[in-house]
């Protein structure tokens, strides 16, 4: 295997560096690195596969071995690197409103307590 440099981590992950099998063989380059720095989340990355359209395969974190300044070695050999997933959109961000929070019991007989010692209750 060639010299891809010093170790990395995938805040230093660019677009463009080279994604290698374990066994050795060149599968693409990153496309996209999946994160949010600002929380420390790596949820891996897109490559592209191929020089045509439609070559991008997703990934995961988990498939990561080591990251280098110019390049990436997966866990997965070059036979098993060609069922890695094309990637989906994410879904939306959930949001919670009042409707959505479970009551807590706690709480409400904290409430009626206190609404029947000071009077309200």
């Amino acid at each position: 295997m060639e010299d891809l440099g010093a170790p990395g981590s995938y805040l230093t992950l660019a677009e463009g560096s080279r994604v290698l099998s374990s066994d050795g063989r060149e599968l693409g380059r990153v496309q996209h690195v999946l994160a949010d720095p600002d929380v420390d989340v790596f949820d891996g990355f897109v490559i592209d596969t191929s020089v045509l359209p439609g070559g991008h395969r997703f990934v995961d974190a988990t498939q990561v071995d080591e990251i280098y300044e110019r390049g990436v070695v997966l866990t997965v050999d070059a036979a098993a690197a060609e069922a890695l997933p094309k990637p989906s959109a994410n879904p939306a961000e959930l949001e919670v409103g009042p409707d959505d929070v479970v009551p807590d019991d706690r709480h409400d007989k904290l409430r009626r307590a206190w609404d029947r010692i000071s009077g309200k209750g």
